[in-house]
């Protein structure tokens, strides 16, 4: 077969026929690099026996699924494993992720043999890291390998029930003559990884890079061909770290898995809230506690705004762990529908512990933190708020609001300001008050506010 020569972005996997300076897929400049690419061949015939099939008489069950061993990596995955699945993990350098897999791998080798196959460490550096963080292991086969041929090869071998690649970028496959990491090399070797796993039934992770960017490095095909994409994220100023599905074909996407990095390993966290909540102390102005929902985890988060008087032209709006345009379209209600003059104050708000939230349902709890520093009036401390702030200052329902109201009450909390929407009965104790209209949010936090208040 002759081999024909073709550009590939090296961001987003666009091909081209030539060089271009700009990629016309994802805006990036100079990031087209020259690989061979094989020419098609004539299409291949249906496999024997192969057919299409009636929907009504398609057989549909549940995909069984086993525990890992790692209960919050279970909650991520929806349950647990499903078999033929394939999972890429994605994050920054040195965040945790080799730490992660070697211990779902290790809690894995229990029940069946695994196969850690590394192409970026030696046989030594994960022996090293296996006793720092006391792995408990059973059938667990550490194999420094990056060619996927031999992989597979390996893994048919000793019968593995489980594989685990470290990493994607570094493996390769002989039936390509470019070099570990390229667009085509990537792409071949997710697609034979795809077809062993669902041929033989056995999951397998692929721990991937991501760019300067915080995108998966690689074609973007790599998260159409896999079944479920997790990004694990954390500060590195702070011990906790996060594990977000992205996508998943077999459960819910956007779930969170927390865990916390020691000194031997990492650790998951399973009250998550009082987590985050565990450095509050009594309630200063400007502080706000607000419960989002990740998926199917209410979380309690402490939000903090810092409102003084600007001495530049243009006030600044800066936010850490929110969107910088919510916290300006937040700031203009405020100032239009309140009567607030904030026309000259400089803004900051951070998120406690270097969370990142995006969820609509915090807008109330960042109003509230932002009136709370600008009045110099703490919020009640045993109050939480949330809820979607409208334009035209209304606010908005918001999903699980009796998961919210029971996080809050198991923490201690002893009522909430919520939107006006059918709400499941409040644990015994616990004071719902429900508002239609910010400035019914504020008289409730705050008493009465007058209309021209500054």
């Amino acid at each position: 077969m002759k081999a024909r020569s073709q550009f590939f972005c090296r961001e987003c996997g666009h091909g081209a026929p030539k060089w271009m300076g700009r990629c016309p897929s994802c805006g990036q400049w100079e990031t087209f690099v020259e690989e061979t690419a094989p020419r098609p061949g004539p299409a291949a015939a249906a496999a024997p026996g192969s057919a299409p099939v009636l929907f009504d008489e398609l057989e549909g069950q549940d995909a069984p699924r086993s525990p890992t061993g790692v209960a919050e990596f279970d909650r991520v995955l929806g349950g647990g494993l499903v078999p033929g699945a394939l999972i890429l993990l994605g994050g920054d350098p040195g965040v945790g992720k080799s730490t992660l897999m070697l211990d779902v791998a290790g809690a894995l080798s229990h029940t069946r043999p695994v196969l850690y196959a590394s192409g970026e460490e030696s046989p030594r550096q994960i022996k090293l890291r296996g006793e720092r963080m006391r792995l408990d292991t059973g059938a667990l086969h550490v194999y420094p390998e990056m060619s996927v041929e031999r992989i597979l090869a390996v893994a048919e071998e000793i019968g593995a029930g489980a594989l685990v690649v470290d990493s994607i970028q570094t493996t390769f496959s002989e039936k390509l003559d470019m070099a570990p990491g390229s667009i085509g090399q990537v792409r071949e070797v997710a697609s034979q990884f795809l077809v062993w796993t669902k041929t033989r039934h056995v999951p397998a992770f692929l721990i991937g890079h991501i760019t300067k960017d915080g995108a998966l490095a690689g074609p973007k095909v790599l998260e159409h061909i896999v079944d479920t994409v997790l990004y694990f994220e954390g500060p590195r100023q702070h011990p906790h770290r996060i594990v977000r599905t992205i996508k998943n074909r077999f459960g819910a996407a956007n779930e969170l898995g927390i865990f916390e990095m020691t000194s031997t390993g990492l650790k998951p966290v399973e009250a998550a809230s009082a987590f985050f909540l565990s450095d509050r102390k009594s309630p200063d102005p400007g502080a706000a506690v607000a419960c989002c929902v990740e998926g199917s985890r209410p979380l309690l988060v402490e939000l903090q705004a810092l409102v003084s008087r600007s001495h530049l032209g243009t006030p600044r709006r800066v936010p850490t762990g929110v969107d910088p345009q919510r916290l300006a379209l937040i700031a203009a209600v405020i100032e239009k529908r309140l009567g607030v003059n904030l026309w000259d104050q400089d803004i900051y708000l951070n998120v406690v512990g270097g969370l990142e939230i995006d969820e609509p349902a915090a807008d109330l709890g960042i109003a509230a933190a932002i009136l709370s520093s600008f009045l110099d009036r703490p919020l009640p401390s045993d109050t939480v708020v949330f809820g979607e702030i409208g334009l035209g200052g209304e606010i908005r329902s918001c999903l699980h609001p009796g998961l919210r109201v029971r996080e809050a009450a198991a923490l201690g909390f002893a009522g909430a300001v919520l939107p006006r929407q059918k709400v499941p009965e409040a644990p015994s104790g616990f004071s719902a008050r429900p508002v239609e209209t910010l400035q019914a949010a504020v008289d409730c936090l705050f008493g009465q506010l007058g209309e021209n208040d500054d």
